[in-house]
């Protein structure tokens, strides 16, 4: 990357709204990176930017869970396969046609959103979760090693398996570090990733943990939900723009 004062201040600020974002609805923060980024820097750029913030964060919902040894026992063939997933997938996102992945990034963007706002909850019956979960979790490691993106098809089929809400949490945040563990490692075995952007994502800890405690301490005062849905709006919008981008 070619930095300048505009693009750091352009990351930092990134980093900071993608922590308020995971503040105020506890997940958020490698899409709404991945989505600023990506409108701004390649697609693989972005996604090296945001390996130490995402694992940062991810690792702190993690383990505050009441339930990991349970949940990590349960989860633990989805998360064997989003790594594989992550690893092949990652082909794409470091093959250098940045069109291509820019586009790809858009439409995974959209898809979460649109599905995030339109969609009725649903629930995955008991003797379905051991052959669904490995399958879902290549599929979410496919599109995260692709495109940078952990939450498709991940968060709607963690939604379905009726979790209580501290479970939940932790199970996403499971998915997350694990997703973005796998994203690094794929980028060191395919040569992609530069000891500076892994130093510059290092700093970009501290605007993303700034970000998370100006959402906690907001979150009070403003409507989750409305603000979710305002967010989701917004996304669906960056994803568009981007999927349109090669045809412009």
């Amino acid at each position: 990357m070619d930095l300048s004062i505009p693009l750091i201040a352009a990351i930092t600020a990134t980093f900071f709204v993608a922590g308020i974002v995971k503040g105020v609805t506890g997940m958020g923060l490698p899409t709404v990176a991945m989505g600023v980024l990506g409108a701004l820097l390649s697609p693989l750029a972005a996604a090296a930017l945001l390996l130490a913030p995402s694992f940062v964060t991810n690792v702190w919902q993690l383990v505050a869970g009441p339930s990991l040894r349970p949940i990590a026992r349960r989860l633990w063939p989805m998360m064997a396969a989003i790594v594989v997933g992550t690893l092949a997938g990652s082909a794409l996102l470091t093959s250098g046609d940045t069109a291509l992945t820019t586009a790809m990034l858009g439409a995974a963007l959209m898809l979460y959103a649109a599905y995030t706002l339109l969609a009725r909850p649903f629930r995955v019956p008991a003797r379905l979760e051991p052959w669904l979960s490995p399958l879902i979790g290549g599929a979410t490691g496919a599109v995260a090693g692709g495109t940078g993106v952990f939450v498709i098809p991940a968060v709607p089929y963690l939604q379905s398996l009726g979790l209580e809400k501290d479970d939940l949490v932790q199970a996403l945040g499971l998915s997350f570090t694990v997703s973005t563990v796998a994203l690094g490692l794929a980028l060191v075995w395919r040569g992609a990733l530069p000891l500076g952007d892994l130093a510059l994502s290092g700093l970009a800890i501290l605007p993303a943990l700034a970000g998370m405690a100006a959402g906690q301490a907001v979150r009070s005062r403003i409507s989750p939900a409305a603000f979710r849905r305002g967010f989701l709006i917004c996304l669906l919008l960056l994803g568009l723009e981007m999927a349109a981008r090669p045809f412009l």
